[in-house]
């Protein structure tokens, strides 16, 4: 409970990036969350940066909150929709604006997801709705 005790937009942990990447976030109009699947779900590192992070925003009145944000992850098999709904519920959680469908890569090796012309057909196509969302609240 020390973020809510200190109220200063980091986490008491500051051992590795998590404090800069909330800060970066603070600073930015629009999130891109992105994780491989690990085992049905995002990775260690993803789970423990949006439960941090959810917890410092909280403790500071919402510091996320009116951004635009899109979640995007990457699987071999299965576990894009679980690994989806996690980014999500961070996003929802965050009253962050989610401007529709995000894309879910296909693949295994690096560069696989390179020539899944769908993905990234839809990977440009998120990054086109968060920019023009952005430009929109700006007006």
């Amino acid at each position: 409970m020390k973020c809510f005790e200190n109220r200063d937009q980091r986490c008491v942990f500051d051992d590795d990036i998590v404090n800069d990447c909330i800060e970066k976030m603070a600073a930015a109009d629009g999130i891109v969350l992105g994780s491989p699947v690990y085992f049905t779900d995002v990775t260690a590192e993803m789970k423990a940066l949006i439960d941090r992070a959810g917890f410092v925003s909280f403790a500071n009145n919402g510091l996320f909150r009116r951004k635009v944000g899109i979640a995007v992850v990457v699987q071999r098999l299965m576990g894009a929709t679980h690994s989806l709904d996690t980014l999500f519920h961070f996003l929802f959680a965050q009253d962050i604006i989610i401007p529709g469908w995000s894309p879910v890569g296909i693949g295994r090796e690096i560069g696989d997801v390179e020539a899944d012309e769908e993905s990234i057909a839809a990977a440009k196509n998120a990054g086109k709705n968060v920019a023009w969302i952005l430009k929109a609240l700006k007006r």
